[in-house]
């Protein structure tokens, strides 16, 4: 079998495909071909969604998953998915589709069913889930926010510099469907076949200190796979949500990129 020559990274929400930049430059050194595609309409940048966030209040989970997948499916053979917050819940929907060669999803929101919400998480969330009305909104968190949800084990003026380059208003529209989704599952958006024993292999990555995405929702994310296919756990003290940002980021992915590696199919 050949190794994987490509790897396709995943973004999540309040963020674009800028989050990856330091990831994308250390794969590309070590030869490898790196795409990180935007979700339909992000393409226009961190700037121009700011200023105009009706992409992201018209984007739906059914287009983001067709557009990853025609990327994928037009490749020449499997890539390496990475995906980041959201895009671990994608990651996760397109391995249970089929697509990659092996997952890694990091710092995961959960697909659906997964039903721990740790305090932390509500209170990250709260701005987006208090108000209902933010069911048909693109929702920004203010620094503050931002700060508690992505980088609060950074320093002020780490946090300030990278809210200032990366964060962009968030679906409200999607965000409701996921947290209905765990109250109301149904194979809505976020679902994927816990048994699926052709999906390919999966480790999740969590950062000690995450107040969005606690490790216990990534424990619980990987409790429910049933399947007989690889499914890990790997979690890093000290690290906070905007980990792929995080001083020593280079550690995590390198050991995200050899584990994809040793178990790629």
């Amino acid at each position: 079998m050949t190794a994987p020559d490509t790897i396709v990274l995943i973004h999540g929400f309040w963020v674009t495909p800028r989050s990856w930049e330091h990831w994308i430059t250390h794969f590309e050194a070590k030869g490898f071909r790196v795409l990180a595609p935007a979700y339909p309409g992000f393409e226009a940048g961190v700037e121009a969604l700011n200023a105009d966030p009706t992409p992201i209040e018209q984007v739906t989970i059914p287009q983001i998953v067709e557009s990853l997948e025609t990327l994928i499916g037009g490749l020449d053979q499997p890539p390496i998915l990475m995906g980041h917050s959201a895009g671990g819940v994608f990651t996760q929907i397109l391995l249970d589709h089929g697509y990659g060669a092996a997952g890694v999803a990091i710092n995961s929101a959960p697909t659906e069913g997964v039903a721990v919400v740790p305090l932390s998480q509500l209170k990250a969330t709260f701005p987006v889930l208090k108000n209902p009305a933010n069911r048909h909104k693109a929702v920004a968190f203010n620094h503050d926010q931002w700060h508690y949800a992505f980088t609060n084990t950074f320093t002020e003026e780490e946090s300030r510099a990278l809210y200032e380059r990366y964060a962009i208003p968030a679906s409200g529209s999607i965000f409701w469907e996921s947290a209905l989704a765990t109250l109301q599952p149904g194979r809505q958006g976020s679902w994927v076949d816990y048994h699926n024993d052709d999906r390919a292999p999966l480790l999740f990555i969590s950062g000690e200190l995450d107040h969005l995405m606690p490790p216990k929702v990534q424990q619980s994310n990987a409790r429910h796979y049933k399947s007989s296919t690889v499914t890990e756990i790997k979690e890093y003290a000290g690290y906070s949500h905007l980990l792929p940002a995080q001083e020593g980021w280079q550690e995590i992915a390198d050991y995200a990129l050899d584990w994809a590696l040793k178990h790629a199919r």
